[in-house]
């Protein structure tokens, strides 16, 4: 039988609640179509600093490394929202991001029908929205130097290179081909010199996929476009800082943060993610919506340990589950039951296990 290690870092505030259930759903799929998962788990975020005063313990950065592949919880905790260095949460992530050398983040975002009472947006702007968020995750504002503070002022550096923004690009260009052969890049080229970089360097890539049709926004108009006509988006290719914000944007479409997962992969092994954050007002409730996390156990299979089939299971399991009814207190609507993290993971890895198709709604 085939084995895999999974690093599972739970982190803080809901982060081990939902990890949990994306563990169950993980050896539901590992279990269905015959391999194994070994799972070992370390501390990250405000977890590390309390076990060993460092966002990233040592331990937990030898741990990934020698993985297949990392799944997170969350991390943040507002006991250390003024701490500094290594003992900023955050912190911690950005470290395990340029660790595992994962360049691009990959952020589905689609709107299941039985959930649109759920988005701000209108119904028909909701139609057809199936859309992928491909966020470069190691250059731009948040590695760049010199950074600090001095005094009165302080600096951070907006910088890219030719080959970081040729990498992801590339990936943005692989993944519309298996989706609707469209790429939209993000920039504001029209005041910054690296996004005139940046639109450069893409259309050259660009030109390599002739069958992949390429247009470039400034991210201003993207942002509008987002929710303005979200459905003529395929990919949408965007440097760090943009990302960060246009795919917390995109989120409100589904309805609920709790719902989106992330995959973010490079050179090394992949991590794996939902979107939201460690939510500390509502940890320990268990009523965290555990779906974003599980879709991320799910590009896990995908991405992390090639296993297509399983991830199939997965997705096609929280398809089911949702299309059943099945809710937590952030998308339920008007008087529908909803029930708490743990039964919802058990319904999922029960639809896993079982094999049920999807409902079409």
């Amino acid at each position: 039988m085939t084995r895999y290690t999974v690093a599972v870092l739970p982190g803080d505030g809901i982060g081990p609640e939902v990890t949990a259930e994306a563990v169950r759903a993980l050896r539901a799929a590992a279990d269905l179509h015959g391999f194994g998962i070994d799972t070992l788990e370390y501390p990250v975020g405000a977890a590390g600093v309390a076990a060993a005063g460092d966002s990233l313990p040592a331990d937990t950065a030898v741990g990934v490394t020698q993985a297949d592949a990392v799944l997170l919880g969350a991390v943040g905790h507002p006991s250390l929202a003024a701490a500094e260095g290594r003992r900023r949460p955050e912190a911690g992530l950005l470290a395990l991001r340029k660790l595992l050398r994962v360049f691009a983040n990959l952020r589905p975002v689609a709107v299941h029908p039985s959930l649109r009472h759920a988005s701000p947006l209108r119904g028909d702007r909701l139609e057809g929205v199936d859309l992928l968020i491909v966020r470069e995750l190691l250059g731009g504002l948040y590695y760049g130097l010199p950074r600090g503070r001095d005094g009165d002022a302080a600096v951070n550096t907006l910088r890219y290179t030719v080959p970081e923004i040729e990498r992801v690009a590339r990936v943005a260009f692989e993944a519309a081909r298996r989706r609707r052969r469209s790429v939209t890049s993000v920039d504001k080229a029209n005041v910054l010199e690296v996004s005139q970089l940046w639109r450069e360097t893409v259309t050259r890539v660009g030109a390599g996929y002739p069958d992949v049709r390429l247009e470039h926004l400034y991210v201003d108009y993207a942002a509008m476009r987002l929710v303005a006509n979200p459905s003529a988006i395929d990919v949408l290719l965007t440097e760090n800082l943009f990302g960060d914000i246009l795919s917390d944007e995109a989120a409100v479409l589904s309805g609920s943060l709790g719902l989106l997962p992330s995959a973010s992969v490079g050179d090394g092994p992949g991590l794996f993610e939902p979107v939201h954050g460690s939510a500390p007002d509502i940890a320990g409730r268990g009523t965290a919506n555990p779906l974003g996390a599980i879709a991320s156990a799910a590009m896990l299979l995908r991405y992390g340990l090639g296993q297509a089939d399983a991830a199939d299971a997965v997705d096609l399991a929280v398809a089911d589950v949702l299309a059943g009814g099945v809710r937590t207190p952030d998308i339920a609507g008007p008087g529908e039951p909803t029930l708490g993290t743990r039964e919802v993971g058990e319904r999922v890895a029960r639809a896993v296990l079982g094999g049920r198709r999807r409902v079409e709604v």
